[in-house]
């Protein structure tokens, strides 16, 4: 079989509902490595909370961070890494109008650093629980551009921040609202996507879009899903990723919905 980019979602898809990797993941992933596939995580998730992911499967290709806005070889000098940065003045600004827009936190990363208005304990592991004091965000603390900026709000007040967001930034900032229970608006650049992420490291390896095989199961994997030479949605997935899915696992990711399915589709043997 040619060699394929197998393009993996984290949460929902590769993880388990306790955000765990099993061990019959962990060996079909490895197989399909080792066959000569480039398996990539692509992910939401800022770097820091997906290199324990990245290094237990224990893979070496490329991975893609905040929905598309980094592209990198973790532990690596990769000439081909890119990220696609916001500025300061937005994450400043939002911080200073974040009482009267109701935001609670306000997370401001890039690849190696955190900032935040405070710690939090509502969503462990996303949201930091702990802060250093570099790391509370101030404008002299806050010492680069983000690439993307993670806002906790009341509920009541999502259209307010997203109008308030568009009206001056829209030109080069896409407000995303989270799936699931939670009340998370990530920013990024517009244009910005998984789908964009996945194609540029498909290219880095002249794997055409054929031999492109994507796993979702959220609203951030649709346009992956949709570029995807076979878009995969997981058993457990939003009816919106099914729709836009060439296929769909037959069992969800708490029973190695992704696993079984590339063994199946590759034959591997783990």
């Amino acid at each position: 079989m040619n060699q394929h980019l197998i393009a993996i979602d984290l949460d929902g898809t590769t993880l388990n509902n306790q955000s765990q990797l099993t061990a019959e993941t962990i060996k079909t992933l490895r197989a399909a490595a080792h066959a000569g596939h480039i398996v990539s995580i692509i992910t939401g998730r800022p770097y820091r909370i997906a290199q324990r992911i990245y290094d237990q499967i224990g893979i070496k290709t490329p991975m893609v961070n905040f929905n598309g806005a980094l592209a990198h070889i973790p532990h690596e000098h990769w000439d081909k890494e890119y990220d696609v940065e916001l500025t300061r003045e937005l994450a400043l600004d939002l911080l200073a109008q974040h009482k009267q827009l109701g935001i609670d936190t306000i997370t401001v990363e890039n690849k190696f650093h955190v900032w935040a208005n405070h710690a939090s304990n509502h969503l462990p592991e996303f949201l930091p629980n702990h802060l250093a004091k570099n790391q509370l965000l101030t404008a002299s603390n806050l010492d680069a551009n983000p690439i993307a900026l993670t806002i906790e709000y009341q509920p009541d007040h999502e259209q307010e921040i997203i109008k308030a967001v568009n009206e001056k930034y829209g030109d080069y900032v896409e407000p995303r609202v989270w799936g699931g229970q939670y009340h998370i608006l990530e920013l990024i650049h517009r244009g910005t996507h998984k789908g964009s992420g996945m194609y540029y490291i498909a290219k880095q390896y002249n794997i055409s879009k054929d031999n492109i095989i994507a796993f979702g199961d959220e609203h951030n994997d649709l346009e992956m899903l949709d570029a995807a030479g076979r878009g995969v949605a997981m058993q457990n997935a939003i009816p919106a990723i099914k729709k836009v899915a060439d296929d769909v696992t037959p069992v969800d990711n708490d029973h190695n919905g992704l696993a079984k399915y590339l063994q199946a589709y590759f034959k591997l043997s783990v």
